[in-house]
């Protein structure tokens, strides 16, 4: 039987945390740790599906603000306001998924099921994009600002949406986990093949996302909304055949004890509140010096109380541990918010701001202005191999380490290379402003401003280049920074963090838009954009970029990675 204790040389003062030791790994047949199941011919299968499911969530959410601003007739604001609060849902399910998975079904099963909500809510979309033609509706012209779509019609549209938005919170946390439990991180061949994988997957969904910006964001933009919806459901339901298919390839991880992870951390946070005001009176069983001095608070969860000794509940310095290590991650989830904050802006004003540009390629063919999110994923694929190839072995040298730099140093890289999109996006919108104002253009805003849509790739470069460091590293971090047992919730806290960052982006929009609309004001975000000022918002996302980076940092140096506990 596999055993998930360290090999890593570890301070003899710190106790190895509790699941740690009792993790088991079985393949198909319930055969223990089996050799010749599981690494890169199972994730190739994980990857795959991987692939499809990005191919499916991007060809919904890249275009949804031209959907929701055109045929739904809501205005700019509206639109953008709406993508968020869907893109943060999604984003936060994945940790009601992640639960469902660790406690219950497994991810295995999670995957499954969650998979044919998935397929189910792509299904019911595409048919909502037809309803108005079925009842003799016409939607027209897309930019248009009056709905074809009745109340009821609007209603289904978005229990649609949102059940995508549920298939997805099961699909995403569990099946990354899966691939990187396809590695034994206790064998220093699969080890490093592990960290590699973050990288490799990485490149899978970026693929799937670059596709589908290309080709979903044309059909919908030029032949239909329900053809446009009905690609992703079928490329969805292809990806859970490839994940099938792999069943019996698979290694999966049995914790040994049958305790509840999540009962374990609540059952130290209740004692130490218990024993807030208690002092020991007595030696304790376990001595105080064997577990660590950071959240001091959680020892007390170590003091003998009456009530905890009756049913045997007395908590263990590597309980105590386990808690401390989930705490920790906190002020690393906290302070890369407007990271997240940043990202949210690819899918609403970047499009927005590209809608308005010259994207003639060659004459008569226009690309799609959603379908300029597919460089960023163009530059992500480019540069993943770069980085894996190229940028590790050269760091590894100076560094010493096989990664090249730790998973915190590569976050913060992203976070810096996002403020300077910001400050890119900025300059190039006030650029936008003066060329409109420069032809007369200001009160026209469905005419084409004659400036070339490659302004914004430098934007988008940065974005991409970001993404790399950021979003990889913050993947590996939470997966392998959390308990064993918890690794779905890893998943789940990194994906976490752009769901809130979409909504504190919904919210931070209302606001500014509240405070910048009235009489006589034009609105930072109005709905003719040459009037706006996206570049004042930009500003501000740069400087609170910078701000974070100050606090990342500051959190970064003095915390502690669980295989130096």
């Amino acid at each position: 039987m596999a055993i998930s204790q360290r090999d890593d040389p570890l301070d003899h003062k710190t106790p190895l945390l509790q699941n740690d030791v009792e993790a088991a790994v079985l393949d198909f047949r319930d055969s223990s740790f089996p050799k010749s199941s599981g690494g890169w011919r199972s994730a190739a299968f994980i990857i795959g599906v991987g692939c499809a499911e990005r191919f499916a969530f991007y060809g919904v959410s890249s275009n949804l603000v031209t959907f929701l601003s055109g045929p739904l007739g809501e205005s700019t604001a509206t639109a953008a306001e709406n993508v968020n609060t869907w893109s943060g849902t999604a984003s936060l399910l994945p940790l009601l998924g992640a639960v469902v998975a660790d406690s219950f079904l497994g991810r295995y099963r999670t995957i499954v099921f969650s998979s044919l909500l998935y397929i189910l809510g792509l299904g019911l979309l595409s048919f909502s994009a037809k309803l108005p033609s079925l009842t003799g509706s016409d939607c027209g012209n897309s930019s248009q600002l009056t709905s074809c779509y009745s109340q009821l019609q609007v209603i289904f549209f978005y229990f649609s949406l949102y059940l995508v938005a549920v298939g997805q919170g099961g699909n995403k946390p569990c099946i990354q986990a899966f691939g990187a439990d396809q590695f034994d991180g206790q064998d220093p061949v699969e080890s490093k093949a592990k960290s590699s994988f973050f990288n490799w997957w990485y490149f899978g969904i970026c693929s799937g996302s670059l596709c589908t910006r290309l080709i979903s964001s044309y059909i919908q933009d030029n032949f239909s909304w329900v053809l446009g919806f009905g690609i992703p459901c079928i490329v969805m339901a292809l990806g859970l055949f490839v994940f099938l298919s792999g069943t019996r390839t698979y290694r999966y991880s049995v914790e040994g004890d049958g305790k509840s992870p999540y009962a374990r951390i609540a059952k130290v946070f209740v004692a130490a509140f218990k024993n807030w005001r208690t002092t020991p009176s007595e030696p304790l069983a376990n001595p105080p010096h064997q577990s660590s001095e950071k959240y001091k608070f959680l020892n007390k969860a170590l003091l003998p109380d009456s009530d905890l000794k009756e049913y045997n509940k007395v908590c263990t310095v590597s309980e105590v541990e386990e808690a401390k290590v989930v705490l920790s991650l906190f002020p690393i989830w906290s302070t890369c918010l407007v990271y997240a904050i940043v990202l949210a802006q690819m899918s609403t004003f970047f499009t927005k701001q590209g809608a308005t540009l010259d994207r003639e390629i060659v004459a008569g063919f226009e690309i799609p202005a959603a379908s300029l999110q597919s460089f960023t994923s163009l530059i992500i694929i480019l540069f993943i191999p770069i980085y894996e190839r190229v940028f590790v072995p050269m760091a590894s040298a100076f560094t010493g380490k096989p990664s090249g730099i730790t998973t915190l140093q590569r976050i913060g890289v992203g976070i810096f290379l996002a403020a300077l999109s910001m400050i890119a996006a900025a300059l190039v919108e006030k650029k936008r402003l003066e060329t409109a104002q420069e032809y007369a253009l200001v009160d026209m805003p469905h005419v084409t401003i004659p400036m070339g849509v490659w302004w914004l790739i430098p934007q988008y470069l940065l974005i991409g280049v970001s993404d790399v460091f950021s979003m990889v590293g913050l993947q590996e971090f939470f997966y392998d920074q959390v308990p064993n047992e918890l690794r779905s919730v890893g998943v789940a806290l990194y994906l976490s963090i752009f769901g809130v960052g979409n909504f504190l982006s919904s919210f931070l929009i209302s606001a500014i838009e509240e405070a910048t609309s009235g009489v006589g004001r034009v609105s930072w975000f109005s709905n003719n954009l040459n009037r706006a000022h996206l570049d004042y918002f930009y500003w501000l996302l740069a400087a609170l970029s910078v701000v974070e980076l100050g606090v990342f940092t500051y959190f970064a140096k003095s915390y502690r990675y669980k295989q130096e506990r």
